[in-house]
């Protein structure tokens, strides 16, 4: 997998069931966000997907309704071992929204996974989490986010980990699995969907 892991080497965390957090509002790319979800619970992580509208139905900019498990204010206070913030066009309601950017600061106060893709990590700059961080993103959000790493698919520096978009959400995913319950259950799950990659580059 392509990523850049600042130094020193990072720490998987190896819990045997971590929890993580995904925020959903409308407009949020489906493959960015289900992929992950799914190799995640495949991995035994317990994954919480928290809509920020007023319904736990909502709908992904290509029309796929995903049903949340919780609303964003019943679960906002809430400390996770990872977070996660898709893309698409969504990504603007979840910037614009106050209990999102509290959580993400809540969660990097604590040292906390953060992980992003696509134009995610537009809603991480917006809150400064990305100062002084490598990562990358998709090429439209280039004017904003210029320094980033064109060429790696994911990028993982200390706990922001990022991704460029929905044709790289399985290897996202697969680096959040790793990083949660290390590279041995990474590269079993990557065995049994048939992801033909090498996890470790």
């Amino acid at each position: 997998m392509n990523s850049k892991e600042s130094s020193p080497a990072i720490e998987y965390l190896k819990k045997e069931t971590p929890t993580v957090l995904v925020w959903l509002a409308t407009g949020f790319e489906e493959m960015e966000t289900i992929a992950p979800i799914d190799l995640l619970r495949r991995a035994g992580a317990i994954v919480t997907i928290a809509s920020i509208e007023g319904s736990l139905l909502v709908t992904g900019r290509n029309n796929i309704r995903l049903e949340a498990d919780a609303y964003g204010s019943d679960i906002a206070e809430r400390v996770f071992d990872m977070v996660i913030v898709p893309g698409g066009p969504g990504h603007t309601r979840l910037r614009d929204n106050n209990l999102v950017g509290e959580n993400l600061l809540k969660h990097q106060e604590q040292g906390k996974f953060i992980a992003s893709i696509c134009a995610g990590p537009l809603v991480l700059h917006h809150h400064k989490l990305l100062e002084g961080k490598s990562y990358t993103c998709h090429f439209t959000t280039r004017d904003t986010l210029s320094n980033r790493d064109e060429k790696s698919a994911v990028v993982v520096d200390g706990n922001i980990i990022t991704s460029k978009g929905a044709a790289t959400a399985t290897r996202f995913g697969l680096k959040l699995v790793e990083l949660l319950k290390g590279p041995e259950t990474a590269a079993s799950i990557a065995k049994s969907i048939e992801f033909d990659s090498d996890l470790t580059t």
